[in-house]
Formats: structure tokens, C-alpha cells, sequence
């Protein structure tokens, strides 16, 4: 059984007005994942990502390279404890 996992992603770059948040969610649904994206205030994104750990690696990988027109220029990463709190991956608003 491989082990459940979570992160907190926090996205910036040219990642808003872009289909940043649609490309992550359609990534995270297509690795089985759940958790949502989110825009911030400052211009980046955030992400929430849970599931299988190898899945979120993979993840944040596609993150890194983003959809055509966006430029990610850098990832804060924080590992945590999976919520249990979603069903699905989402935008959040």
C-alpha cells in the first residue's frame, strides 16, 4: 500500500491569466490526485495537492513546466499531512 501524502505548493511567475489552474487541475485529476488551485492576491498560485507520494512527485514536475503561455519561475514547496478534506482537484475562488 503506498503511503498517502500531501503538499502546499506556492506557484510564481507568469501563472495568472494563463489556464495556469485549469492545466493543474486536469494534471492532478489525470495522477489520481485531490486538492484544488487557487490564485492569490500577489499574483501566484497556490496548489494543494494529496495522494500517493510518488503521484505528487510526478506532479510537481508538470507544475514546474505549467501550460504554454505561462513561465514558472519559482516553487515553494511545503510537504504536510494529508486532510482527507477534498473529493476532487478544483479551482478554488
Amino acid at each position: 500500500m503506498e503511503s498517502k501524502s500531501a503538499v502546499k505548493l506556492i506557484v510564481s511567475g507568469k501563472v495568472q491569466g494563463v489556464g495556469f489552474r485549469w492545466y493543474v487541475v486536469k494534471t492532478g485529476r489525470s495522477l489520481a490526485l485531490i486538492g484544488y488551485a487557487k490564485n492569490l492576491p500577489d499574483g501566484n498560485v497556490e496548489i494543494r495537492g494529496e495522494g500517493n507520494k510518488m503521484d505528487i512527485q510526478r506532479f510537481i514536475g508538470k507544475v514546474k513546466q505549467g501550460p504554454p503561455l505561462s513561465r514558472v519561475d519559482s516553487i515553494e514547496m511545503m510537504w504536510t499531512n494529508p486532510s482527507n478534506q477534498f473529493k476532487d482537484f478544483t479551482v478554488k475562488y
